[in-house]
């Protein structure tokens, strides 16, 4: 499929080989300027630079910085590399792009060897950041090039406009995605359509989200309390029940184990679960309640939150039950949705890991940064999906951008799939170990229209990413599809179960967005 007339610019987009062989050795008969920079927002400051360079010389090769060598912000680049690239390779004046696989330019110098380095003002001997630029001066001196200075009568910045309005970009980040790695919207409407082939079992903490709508009253006079009318209460399934519900709704065969309480939410999580057509060994421990998380409502707002609950340890007797179970099951994946409410602790976790029976593919996601919970507790999965903060939590990490917080969590937990949920930013996959490749993260947009209630978005997330790993074995497309089974899931008030047209429908929707500009 033919995305976009990007396409016809992608020819000026080479490895530094692929450019050295194109211009020859020095001297030439036309003489090669190079630009580096990150290029995040093209700006007009960027623009004057690349004439200038290309009025010092006919062939003109701007560099970038690949994505996991940024680090200005937390979050950036807003542009990919792979976006960025086609920018610059759109200009007439810009023959080639190159995507620096290396920290600095240093290394595509020795290989292309311009007759010319042009650097911007700031990096020029009166300013501060010479520094910076010296080893460059020397590597290009030493084949006989020189290194000139742009003027410095316009200075923009990429970050200040960024901080002012970020890009908007999903749709074109996802093209780029896409288009890289061949996939289309056939391949993930095919993903879709074999979910209903797998089997997969779900074992975690239950949770009855409540939601108490009330009406504003107003004060007391006497004691600062607010006062609000109780209107209705509705109960809905939270926690790993609504995790089973979401894979059940996009076709698969399902199996749910979990503990309630020997109470009336119990039983309705019981009910719950039979009506939606899942298999279930849902587990009632007389000792403790249905977790119970009840929040008051009031018009849009959520005034406060009740929770009723026992984070206790699941005794012997129960965790017995609960590891035959698993190792009795026979299913394609299994996902451990801890909330640490009883289920997964310090006790348990070992021995609920030892009894996953062999060759099947390994799910976690810890939803529990507010908790003495931890990700890394489930080393070697095939897939986790934590957020930011858990991230943060499990590694004692404030400070690092998202890329280096990425790999590091992904090291640690010696994970085969990383999907970081990024909340209203999207998601930042982590494909590999080899961080320093320019193919080891992806990074994805929210596709959320109208954002509702963006609770539960993740849940939907590992479902539908577990599920197209099963049926495609391609994290890639496991990403796209999960990615967008959450934006889904944000657009709906209260955490409900997505089913697989509903994605359909929202690709769908997407792909004539595309179609219509191209």
């Amino acid at each position: 499929m033919d995305f976009n007339l990007s396409d016809r610019y992608k020819h000026k987009i080479k490895t530094p080989s692929e450019i050295k062989e194109i211009i020859g050795e020095i001297p030439r008969d036309r003489k090669v300027i190079m630009c580096h920079g990150v290029f995040d927002i093209v700006h007009p400051g960027h623009i004057r630079h690349l004439i200038y360079a290309k009025g010092k010389a006919p062939v003109l090769v701007a560099s970038i910085t690949a994505d996991h060598f940024i680090n200005k912000g937390t979050y950036r680049p807003h542009v990919p590399q792979d976006l960025r690239a086609v920018n610059l390779a759109a200009f007439e004046i810009v023959d080639y792009v190159v995507i620096d696989e290396f920290q600095t330019p240093i290394n595509n110098l020795k290989i292309i060897q311009p007759d010319l380095f042009a650097k911007g003002y700031e990096y020029s001997p009166n300013v501060e950041s010479f520094e910076k630029t010296k080893e460059e001066i020397q590597v290009v001196r030493e084949y006989g090039g020189e290194v000139i200075f742009t003027p410095g009568d316009i200075v923009y910045s990429s970050s200040n406009l960024i901080n002012l309005s970020p890009p908007e970009l999903k749709i074109e980040k996802l093209i780029m995605l896409m288009s890289r790695n061949s996939i289309t919207f056939d391949d993930l409407n095919k993903a879709l359509d074999r979910f209903k082939e797998f089997n997969v079992h779900v074992v975690g903490d239950t949770i009855i989200d409540s939601y108490t709508n009330c009406e504003m009253i107003g004060g007391q006079t006497k004691t600062p309390t607010m006062s609000v009318k109780f209107e209705s209460k509705k109960d809905v399934l939270g926690g790993a029940g609504i995790v089973a519900e979401h894979l059940k709704a996009a076709g698969a065969n399902v199996k749910f184990t979990s503990v309630v309480g020997g109470d009336d939410l119990g039983k309705f999580t019981i009910e719950k679960i039979k009506e939606s057509g899942i298999k279930s060994q849902i587990i009632i421990d007389k000792n403790r309640p249905t977790t119970n998380k009840n929040a008051v409502v009031v018009g849009s707002y959520r005034l406060l939150k009740i929770d009723n609950l026992d984070n206790s340890s699941i005794s012997d007797e129960i965790l017995n039950e609960v590891i035959s179970g698993i190792a009795e099951t026979k299913s394609d994946a299994i996902i451990f949705s801890d909330f640490r409410h009883g289920i997964f602790n310090k006790r348990t976790i070992k021995p609920l890991i030892n009894s996953i029976p062999s060759g099947i593919f390994k799910v976690a996601d810890s939803q529990v940064a507010s908790r003495w919970g931890n990700i890394m507790d489930f080393k070697g999965f095939d897939l986790i999906t934590p957020n930011e903060r858990e991230a943060r939590f499990a590694l004692a990490d404030q400070d690092s951008g998202i890329r280096p917080l990425a790999s590091q969590l992904y090291d640690n937990c010696e994970a085969g799939l990383l999907i970081l949920k990024l909340g209203e930013r999207g998601i930042l996959t982590c494909l590999n170990s080899n961080h320093e490749s320019l193919d080891s993260f992806i990074v994805m947009d929210s596709f959320a229209q109208h954002v509702v209630d963006p609770v539960g978005a993740g849940d939907a997330l590992i479902a539908y990413s577990t599920l197209a790993m099963l049926s495609t074995s391609n994290p890639i497309i496991a990403s796209i599809i999960g990615n967008i089974a959450a934006g889904c899931e944000c657009e709906h008030d209260g955490n409900i179960p997505i089913g697989v047209g509903e994605v359909k429908n929202k690709l769908s929707s997407i792909q004539k967005i595309i179609e219509s500009n191209t």
